[in-house]
């Protein structure tokens, strides 16, 4: 029949918008009851008007028009909205979609890509007639079309296959100006741009665009800004004990911004700050029946990848892995310098065949290294090859080999052959680049690194401290292109960068001055969408890239860190912790070999003492500092961490912190007292203690003076708290009651009494605060001693706190803080070198954690009696005299103690023995008990051992 052997497609003419004041007008049909309009169009935008027109002979119109992505119609009259449908969803996601649009006299109903589920349908209170003027993408910005005047914003991007009451517009006579009208389009091309191809957005950022730039959606990455370049997370544990952490479970990103994302850790806050990575096998497991043939093998993985573990440890200052391994009759090593029967394989995937605490190569464990092994023929316990439990334990910490990834046993299928093994997790402490700094001591000495060229992003970060007015702290170049930063004025950062076209800055001013010799935090970063600048905590500043430079930065000469190649403007003071793109440079190594610059810079307490908190001193180290807690009522790191320090005072027991003492030390002064009276003058106190007891009344706290001025807290005879405060020798004290429950109840009570000048302010657990005003003065003069429980020397008080004084105080007190002096840890914890005398029974307690039910069991230890006979008039507490008969009782205590033990242990051992014996000719009948039977003959063992070696009576 009739045909061809040919397929001619029709003709599409795409048409693309190029900004937001273009527009397409095409002649409709006008008073038609039926209008029907359809396209396709693709975009990058979330929203944009995309058709319009008036109503015949009425006022008002319908838009069509995306918003967030879906198409919405919206048909409203003068001051009102008679609809608004939507369909579709995210549409602006750069694809083409088809929009079909119709109107029969008032019966909307659009469908979005020929699907049924994409599609509304709406009637209206209005009889429809077509005008006869469509808009697409927008319309005229010059004349008098109210009906086009949107909020919406014109359309940017693509159109195709137009179509008005089924007959398809010809886009080439409209290019030819035949028909319609038009503005700022392109005919006959699709111009639109895929921003996000490259995707320029780092470590799995989303990348979105609209019609002029792409976005990045950084969220769940781990890492911010403008290309998800730069991490959220600190690089160790280090960094954040530094910014005020306390111990806990952190992520850590180890590479900064490189290519590797942040895991978990727990960071272990004390004086030395430990990072703890587990793996998945921290049991002690058994090993049977394993030979060369069939060899025992297990692997171990970690919360890290390999490389990620690996970008830890180079930062650590130290590494350590616990490996023990317990056996009988299993040996590691045939014979010395043998062939290895049990292995382990660490990082690099080597095998290795030394043992916890000894060194690489050696082919030993720690005994045979300490020349200690219970065979001296041999360099491991287990190569004696025994019928008895031992075991080789010690610690790996040579952090080329770690992890340990991988043990391998082969010598546990002899008769009575039996091993077990367990690893602990990876153990780093410190961070070696967090403190790595140097000291540039003339304006033309700098350090010089590899450059930055063709990276897609830069970022540096870099801590500085100076008294200089200004100075380049970095600078590196190219044949054009160039990144500097420096201190521009005293308060006053610039990141200055050329990336092709022409030279940009970004500028941080400071209210305050930056040359203050204290630590400054500098962060700047740039990539392909902005450049960045931060100082300390002020507010980010940012410039958005410029159009037509390059994308990747072109620099071909060194960096040069704390001058320039012009020898000029040089930086004079301490620069530490410098990375650039997550990589730390190694400062100090570079400075020994530099004149003119010295490897570490000094200082640190200057910036960081103030993380010291609750009295304790800052101390300085060659890599940072430390917070001395020996003063203070608390501990941890900084401090800060509540450590409840109680005691148990008994009858007639006296513990007295004398000040003398303290300030004699404290500032190597005279030791009489005039010298240091004006030292000791008080304006305000800050008390805190808790307290236990059934005995009233009773003195709980008593400061002296030199002038018979002094502060007493007592409990009267009918439990109330009582503050008296005697600041003036020749008036009566002030005498300040609270009332509001007997205090004596053998609860624990929480008390609070804060002094600034005259007024008083006293909270008792943790109840509304009550102020008073103090009447006798403003100044404590001479401050003397401190003392808790009872007053031994002679002193001039009134007669309500001599009645209490006539018992001191019987029960417990607890976490006892007055300003930054810690009586009760000076006297439990350094009574050899704090200035504290002990006298009577005085006992370190937990009574002081121990609330509500708990109380009843506090009494009962303690009894909170009278304990009658003499009080010890001896030494301070560390040569405190205890009574012949209190030795003699003791001593017959511990022997009858001892030979209980003794009995007890030898009937655990006899049926452990029988029970574990029965399970052997059983069978181990599930792996829980298999375990608790071996934990508990591999402690009997060690028991046994040691009792021989120091322990045996």
């Amino acid at each position: 029949g009739n045909m061809s052997f040919s397929c001619l497609e029709p003709q599409v003419v795409p048409v693309t918008f190029l900004s937001s004041s273009s527009y397409l007008a095409l002649p409709g049909t006008s008073e038609q009851d039926e209008v029907f309009i359809s396209f396709q169009f693709r975009t990058w935008n979330k929203k944009g008007l995309l058709l319009s027109s008036k109503l015949h002979q009425a006022p008002g119109g319908f838009f069509l028009y995306l918003s967030d992505g879906k198409i919405k119609i919206s048909l409203h009259k003068p001051g009102k909205a008679l609809s608004d449908i939507t369909a579709g969803a995210g549409l602006n996601n750069g694809q083409w979609h088809s929009v079909s649009f119709s109107v029969k006299r008032n019966r909307i109903s659009i469908i979005v890509d020929n699907n049924a589920t994409s599609s509304a349908h709406a009637s209206i209170p209005l009889q429809i007639y077509s005008g006869d003027v469509f808009y697409f993408g927008g319309c005229p910005s010059s004349g008098n079309i109210s009906e086009c005047n949107t909020s919406f914003g014109g359309f940017q991007g693509c159109m195709r296959l137009i179509s008005i009451g089924n007959k398809a517009v010809d886009m080439i006579s409209v290019q030819q100006n035949l028909f319609g009208n038009f503005s700022d389009l392109l005919i006959d091309l699709c111009g639109i741009i895929d921003r996000c191809l490259p995707n320029y957005c780092e470590h799995g950022g989303e990348c979105s665009q609209s019609w002029n730039s792409f976005y990045c959606n950084c969220a769940n990455t781990g890492y911010k800004g403008a290309t998800c370049h730069y991490p959220i997370y600190e690089q160790s544990c280090e960094a954040y004990k530094h910014r005020g952490n306390t111990s806990g479970f952190y992520s850590i990103d180890s590479d900064g911004s490189g290519p590797l994302g942040p895991f978990l850790v727990y960071c272990n806050m004390t004086d030395t700050t430990w990072t703890i990575i587990q793996h998945n096998n921290t049991n002690l497991t058994r090993v049977k029946s394993a030979n060369r043939e069939n060899p025992h093998t297990v692997f171990f993985k970690y919360s890290a990848s390999l490389d990620q573990l690996q970008a830890t440890i180079n930062h650590a200052e130290h590494c350590e892995q616990q490996l023990a391994y317990h056996c009988k009759k299993s040996r590691l090593l045939d014979k010395p310098d043998g062939m290895p029967l049990s292995w382990w394989i660490g990082r690099t995937n080597e095998t290795q065949t030394y043992w916890g605490g000894s060194l690489p190569a050696e082919q030993k464990c720690a005994c045979g290294l300490e020349g200690n092994c219970i065979d001296s023929q041999h360099y491991c316990n287990c190569d004696a090859d025994r019928d008895e439990w031992t075991n080789d334990t010690g610690f790996l910490s040579y952090k080329e080999h770690l992890p340990v990834t991988e043990i391998v046993i082969t010598d546990t299928d002899r008769p009575n052959s039996e091993a077990a093994y367990k690893l602990g997790p990876l153990l780093c402490r410190g961070d070696r680049t967090f403190w790595n700094s140097a000291s540039f001591n003339t304006e033309t000495s700098y350090l010089h690194f590899p450059t930055f060229h063709g990276e897609l992003s830069a970022d540096v970060s870099f801590f500085f401290k100076t008294t200089a007015s200004s100075g380049v702290f970095l600078e590196n170049l190219g044949i054009q292109d160039f990144i500097r930063i420096e201190l521009y004025s005293p308060s006053e950062v610039i990141f200055s960068f050329d990336v092709g076209n022409g030279p940009s800055e970004v500028t941080v001013q400071s209210l305050t001055s930056l040359n203050d010799n204290q630590w400054h935090y500098v962060k700047a970063e740039r990539n392909i969408k902005e450049a960045s600048l931060q100082v300390d905590q002020l507010p980010r500043r940012s410039h958005g890239a410029p159009p037509d430079g390059h994308i990747r930065l072109q620099l071909n000469s060194q960096l040069f860190v704390g001058g320039t190649a012009s020898r000029q403007k040089g930086f004079l003071g301490c620069i530490r912790s410098l990375q650039l793109n997550g990589m730390a440079l190694d400062l100090e190594e570079r400075a020994k070999i530099t004149p003119g610059v010295e490897s570490g810079c000094p200082g640190h307490c200057s910036s960081y003492g103030n993380l010291c908190q609750n009295g304790g001193k800052c101390r300085e180290k060659y890599n940072g500092f430390s917070c001395d807690c020996t003063f203070s009522a608390y501990g941890g790191p900084f401090c800060k961490k509540g450590k409840h320090i109680s005691a148990y005072f008994g009858a007639g027991t006296s513990v007295t912190y004398n000040f003398q003492e303290y300030y004699t030390l404290a500032k190597n002064s005279s030791s009489h007292a005039s010298s240091f009276y004006a030292d000791m003058t008080l304006n305000r106190e800050a008390i805190t203690f808790a307290f236990r007891t059934t005995r009233t009344p009773s003195l709980l706290l008593y400061v002296s003076s030199f002038y018979n001025e002094y502060l007493s807290v007592i409990l009267t005879r009918n439990g109330d708290l009582q503050i008296r405060y005697k600041l003036d020798s020749h008036q009566d004290p002030d005498v300040f009651s609270i009332n509001i429950k007997s205090m004596a109840d053998g609860q624990l009570q929480h008390v609070k009494i804060n002094r600034e000048e005259e007024m008083l302010i006293v909270e008792a657990n943790q109840n509304e605060r009550m102020k008073f005003i103090l009447s006798s003065g403003t100044e404590f003069n001479a401050i003397k001693s401190l003392t808790l429980g009872k007053i031994l020397e002679n002193s001039d008080v009134d007669e309500e706190t001599m009645k209490a004084n006539s018992q001191g105080f019987i029960g417990c007190l607890s976490s006892v803080q007055f300003n930054h002096i810690a009586p009760l840890k000076a006297a439990l914890h350094h009574s050899s070198s704090a200035p504290v005398i002990v006298k009577g029974r005085f006992t370190e307690s937990s009574c002081g954690s121990l609330t509500g039910a708990d109380s009843t069991s506090s009494e009962t230890t303690h009894s909170f009696a009278d304990h009658s006979g003499p009080i010890d008039e001896g030494e301070p507490l560390a040569n405190a005299i205890r009574s012949d008969s209190a030795i003699i009782g003791g001593v017959i205590a511990v022997v009858i103690f001892i030979l209980l033990c003794i009995t007890a242990i030898a009937i655990r051992i006899y049926k452990k023995k029988g029970i574990y014996s029965k399970n052997e000719a059983k069978g181990s009948e599930n792996e829980d008990s298999a375990e608790s039977a071996l934990k508990s003959e591999l402690s009997m063992q060690n028991t046994a051992n040691e009792n021989q070696k120091e322990y045996f009576f």
